[in-house]
């Protein structure tokens, strides 16, 4: 049975928080640890065909002790970065500091802080010295170095973390290492008071902090059987709004030849005024009024004090915090460069779940008692869409879709998901092959509480990931699901080798070409489609005033 996180007084933060909380609860014990709780005792070593200790690794730093399974390595809880504590808070990430003898490797390290109204551990496990990575790798080491690829974790920039994500069966199936990142988060990871820095240095530590991972996996990957010149950044939510703002920013050049962004609205990012100025009142709500002396308050605060997201960003109700445009670590926002050809010229490989706001919506009738009755439409698409509700609801009147909540959820989908990452594509396709897809199991396993609404949630967002990571919590995968699950696996894992999706068995998956096509990924049996952009209206998205 899934337990839901405590109420929160506004539902959704962009779904990532809430989507981070789902897969917590669906998450078994023999992912890394839930944030450092769970060892691995029950994975039996195994013999190193190169002999010596395959639990054994050495990096720059000093020597790890993991786990050797019979399908996979484990190295967890490596420090990428010194603490971010004291001088550290609300600054640039150190270099790790080195130790002396084994450290131990099989368990992920804490959280880092999380906003507290949507946690479904209540803050256990959870430290401000946070900085580390896991590293999964095939079962044995060879002497040809493997890619990589690098998860970001999704979460709205407050939730999650790399403890989530058993990677397992990308590393075994598909040969290759997968490394998953703890970064700050909140308010430790992206406020923006300007008495923190240098006009523009502020806010971003969070970005910083991955960039700071991307180069430890440069330095340190081939230790483990790596090539830190074939890596992949990928992630999902929140995760991929950050391989967004990878694409573009500075300190990122170099660090990496492909990208994945999974569901992902890259528009949904603060400019730097707007982040400095929630950042001023937020940190005078917090006791640091005063901007002269802010810096030392909000650095010698308990970071109790500090748990509550500063919030920058809304789509509708939703809301998230993130890196903050317009300044020396980002300087323009993703879409934006996008649409100059201004970012790394590497492939991509990008997509949407078929519902993905039906997730949320779903989250807002468990938690708030939200009923969707016809009345209450035209609000729920003013506080969405402001001046552009009428035209919204006349598009997708609740007739069309069976109810409000359907209806609501198709028009967040296409607005803010499926016709962004549309726009993506076409602007990375002018330069680089860019490889579309679409998610849609509409019966994809979903938690209990999801799965006695009175509507349906479909392909909705996160449910993707569990055909991915070794995730539970929800019933099992079909035979044709897992099907799919092996499909998604060969092509990401394909792509995380080549630059380009091919899985054996499976169709041909070519770069976009203008309108099309995508992959549409189905369990009874995954296609090339067009009309995806018909599908989501995106002629519609794209003539609406101040889209």
């Amino acid at each position: 049975m899934v337990v839901l996180p405590a109420k929160v007084s506004r539902v959704g933060r962009n779904g990532a928080a809430l989507v981070t909380a789902l897969v917590l609860t669906m998450s078994p014990v023999s992912a890394c640890g839930r944030g450092g709780s769970q060892t691995f005792a029950g994975d039996a070593p195994v013999a190193d065909v190169q002999g010596g200790d395959p639990a054994v690794v050495t990096t720059s730093a000093g020597t790890l002790r993991g786990v050797a399974a019979p399908d996979h390595r484990l190295f967890a809880g490596i420090p990428y970065a010194a603490p971010p504590v004291g001088p550290l808070r609300f600054a640039a990430p150190e270099p790790a500091l080195g130790w002396v003898g084994e450290r131990d490797a099989t368990r992920a390290g804490p959280r880092c802080i999380q906003d507290p109204a949507a946690d479904p551990e209540r803050g256990q496990n959870t430290s401000e010295d946070c900085l580390t990575l896991n590293v999964w790798t095939p079962p044995r080491r060879t002497d040809a170095a493997l890619p990589v690829m690098v998860w970001i974790h999704g979460g709205a920039f407050v939730n999650g973390s790399s403890g989530i994500y058993d990677a397992r069966w990308l590393a075994s199936r598909g040969d290759m290492l997968v490394v998953t990142v703890n970064y700050r988060l909140g308010t430790l990871g992206f406020l923006a008071h300007p008495g923190l820095g240098p006009a523009g240095g502020v806010g971003n530590y969070g970005l910083s902090d991955q960039q700071a991972a991307l180069r430890w996996v440069r330095d340190n990957i081939a230790a483990f059987g790596g090539d830190p010149d074939a890596v992949t950044v990928a992630g999902e939510s929140a995760g991929g709004m950050s391989v967004c703002d990878h694409l573009v920013a500075p300190g990122s050049a170099g660090l990496f030849r492909a990208a994945i962004v999974m569901s992902a609205p890259c528009q949904a990012q603060a400019d730097l005024a707007t982040a400095q100025r929630r950042s001023i009142d937020y940190a005078a709500g917090a006791g640091c009024p005063d901007p002269a002396t802010a810096a030392a308050c909000l650095r010698a605060l308990p970071v109790d004090k500090l748990r509550n997201p500063v919030w920058y960003f809304n789509i509708g109700s939703d809301e998230l915090t993130g890196p903050v445009t317009g300044t020396t670590v980002l300087p323009a926002a993703p879409l934006t460069a996008f649409g100059a050809g201004q970012q790394a010229h590497v492939p991509a490989l990008l997509g949407t779940t078929r519902d993905e706001f039906t997730l949320f919506t779903a989250l807002r009738y468990l938690r708030q008692g939200e009923r969707f009755a016809p009345g209450e439409y035209p609000g729920l698409l003013d506080e969405t869409f402001g001046v552009n509700a009428p035209a919204v609801g006349a598009r997708y009147p609740i007739d069309r879709y069976g109810g409000v909540a359907q209806a609501y959820s198709a028009a967040v989908t296409d607005g803010e998901f499926a016709c962004v990452a549309d726009r993506m594509a076409g602007a990375l396709g002018r330069t680089d092959p860019v490889y579309a897809y679409e998610f849609n199991d509409r019966g994809a396993p979903a938690p209990e509480a999801m799965r006695t609404l009175p509507f349906p949630v479909g392909a909705s967002h996160s449910l993707e990931l569990r055909y991915l990571f070794d995730v539970g919590g929800a019933p099992p995968l079909n035979p044709a699901q897992q099907a799919l699950s092996a499909a998604m696996i060969g092509y990401w894992s394909s792509f995380v080798h080549s630059g380009s999706p091919a899985a054996g068995g499976q169709p041909d998956w070519p770069a976009v070409d203008g309108a099309g096509p995508w992959m549409s990924l189905q369990p009874d049996g995954s296609r090339m489609v067009s009309g995806y952009q018909d599908e989501h209206q995106c002629p519609f998205w794209a003539g609406l005033k101040g889209r």
